[in-house]
């Protein structure tokens, strides 16, 4: 699905695509001479990908992503966008340069962070308490799971990258660090601390940058990390010393997990043992990723390319945290919506802030709805597929053929009309309106029923609040019982459709959204809904008939 995708993807506009471009020129410009960067530039403008790689070995290697994941709290949204932008650039990449050039995610886990702030969402807090100041990883799991807490959080975050689907490499910093994996990066970060410390300290505050050291210690007898000043460094011997927390002076190397970087030399370290080309970060860490690029230099290194995404917001519009744990976690959304509708929410306007709770749900469900039908309707009509439509990159490339021929919306209202508490009594409704479905046949759909019943049942069903008709609307809503009553057997959706909109113009309701609004509160006890004709279609005219007729008697209101 990749490949044969060169030229759409040279002039695609999405954001994916921009950053794809960007980033094969990084890989040019570093693997590559002068010469061999012509000779590629000529081989990539006629789409001989393939033939570039072959010739120039250089790019051959992996163009590595990466996203970071702080194990000090339970995976939320935020988590999971940091992984699916990194992937959906890659996506892009692959298109742009035809799969010859190998990528890989890397999912970085920062669970040797000490455990300085206990999350308000989990229990055992007293226990989590005594373990304060420790590697995450040496938490103990207030779940009672897994070995540690920075287990329990690895595997939350796995399970739901596994469940989407997602390409990715997870990495521990702990393991990292244990391992040696980062060893030369720390005795070269030992060798170079006064050049480090210059980058350092003109961003910390006067009595943070009387103590400060790019080492934290882990001490040999608490195992804690430590905040303690570097009182000597040896570099031969490859070691620090500082005083331990009853003050004995301490000796310790560098390697082998026996200190971590803080977080900033940390991040630097990262992209230079692991040689990242992409990561995504939010836009409150412009100013790190510009300290760390530095520090990335000063080690003979090259900063990742980088790319700043705006926040999400809670219903307050307070950043989402994973220590206070609002906003929406990942289990939530997936209680009420698809895994690609998240997708699509991450994917639109990254550079703009957006709220992040339990009302964005049906809208972005149904723009990646509207969103997958386009693309089909234009994969239909020409052999040109839509790169830059969300549905491309939600499916990392490979959309499906079918998305749901009813709207989630509509679903909802029909829940709601139907008092439907099972997906049996929904297909009841949707097998008369789509001759021949069935669950199997339509399994979006039927998965869509279930996310819809579950969001009527919390959100819809404890806010209902009907009203009586005024004069004016149920004189209308007399009137559109007798147009319906008058209609041919099996008008369909627009046909009613045309009929509604008559009634409510000779009515005279202006805007007529005024009268699409009587229509839901009195009728279904909410102020928004679908096309009123469609829901009509799939419920039932008469069933419709009668539920306008009980609103006329009174017998909606206080139900």
């Amino acid at each position: 699905m990749l490949i044969g995708l060169h030229a759409q993807a040279r002039d695609a506009k999405s954001w994916p695509f921009e950053q794809a471009r960007l980033l094969l020129a990084r890989i040019t410009r570093l693997r590559l001479s002068d010469a061999e960067r012509d000779l590629a530039a000529a081989l990539f403008a006629e789409g001989k990908f393939a033939q570039a790689v072959q010739t120039l070995p250089a790019l051959a290697k992996p163009v590595i992503f990466q996203c970071g994941y702080g194990a000090s709290g339970l995976p939320h949204m935020g988590t999971f966008g940091e992984a699916a932008r990194p992937t959906m650039v890659r996506t892009a990449f692959r298109a742009l340069t035809e799969d010859a050039i190998p990528t890989q995610l890397i999912v970085f886990s920062d669970d040797m962070d000490g455990f300085r702030k206990i999350p308000d969402n989990v229990p055992n807090k007293e226990m989590l308490e005594e373990d304060r100041d420790k590697p995450v990883s040496s938490v103990r799991d207030p779940f009672g799971e897994y070995e540690s807490f920075g287990a329990h959080n690895n595997a939350r975050l796995r399970a739901f990258l596994d469940g989407f689907g997602f390409d990715y490499s997870f990495m521990s910093s702990t393991e990292t660090y244990r391992s040696g994996g980062l060893d030369k990066v720390l005795l070269l970060i030992l060798e170079r601390f006064e050049a480090i410390q210059a980058i350092m300290l003109p961003t910390l505050g006067e009595e943070r940058r009387a103590t400060y050291s790019p080492f934290l210690p882990i001490s040999p007898k608490t195992g804690r990390v430590l905040q303690a000043p570097t009182l000597e460094r040896n570099v031969e011997k490859g070691t620090i010393t500082f005083a331990d927390e009853d003050g004995t002076i301490t000796e310790v190397p560098v390697t082998g997990g026996a200190v971590k970087l803080q977080w900033r030399p940390d991040w630097a370290a990262r992209w230079t043992a692991l040689e990242v080309d992409f990561e995504a970060s939010g836009k409150d860490l412009i100013d790190s990723v510009r300290v760390s690029n530095r520090i990335v230099k000063a080690l003979g290194g090259e900063p990742p390319e980088a790319f700043h995404f705006e926040l999400f917001m809670d219903e307050n519009n307070q950043k989402i945290s994973k220590s206070k744990g609002n906003g929406l976690t990942m289990e939530e959304w997936l209680r009420y919506g698809t895994p690609q509708s998240l997708a699509y929410y991450m994917y639109q306007s990254p550079k703009s802030a957006k709220r992040l709770y339990f009302d964005v749900i049906p809208k972005a469900t149904d723009e990646y709805l509207q969103q997958l039908d386009a693309f089909n309707r234009g994969r239909a009509d020409s052999n040109a597929p839509g790169l830059d439509n969300p549905a491309w990159h939600v499916h990392q490339g490979q959309p499906p053929e079918q998305g749901s021929p009813v709207s989630f919306s509509l679903l909802l209202n029909l829940v709601s009309a139907a008092d439907a508490s099972t997906k049996d009594i929904l297909w009841g409704f949707l097998e008369r309106y789509i001759p021949g479905a069935t669950p199997a046949s339509q399994p979006l759909l039927d998965q869509l029923a279930g996310y819809a019943i579950n969001y009527y049942e919390d959100f819809v069903k404890p806010s209902k609040r009907f009203r009586a008709p005024d004069d004016r609307e149920r004189a209308a809503m007399q009137a559109l019982a007798g147009k319906l009553k008058a209609l041919p057997a099996g008008a369909d959706a627009e046909a009613i459709q045309n009929e509604v909109f008559e009634v409510g113009k000779d009515a005279g309701f202006e805007p007529l959204r005024a009268w699409f609004s009587a229509l839901y509160e009195v009728l279904l006890g909410q102020s928004q809904g679908p096309r009123f004709g469609s829901f009509t279609a799939i419920f039932g005219v008469e069933r419709t008939i009668a539920l306008i007729e009980r609103a006329l008697a009174g017998e909606l209101v206080g139900a």
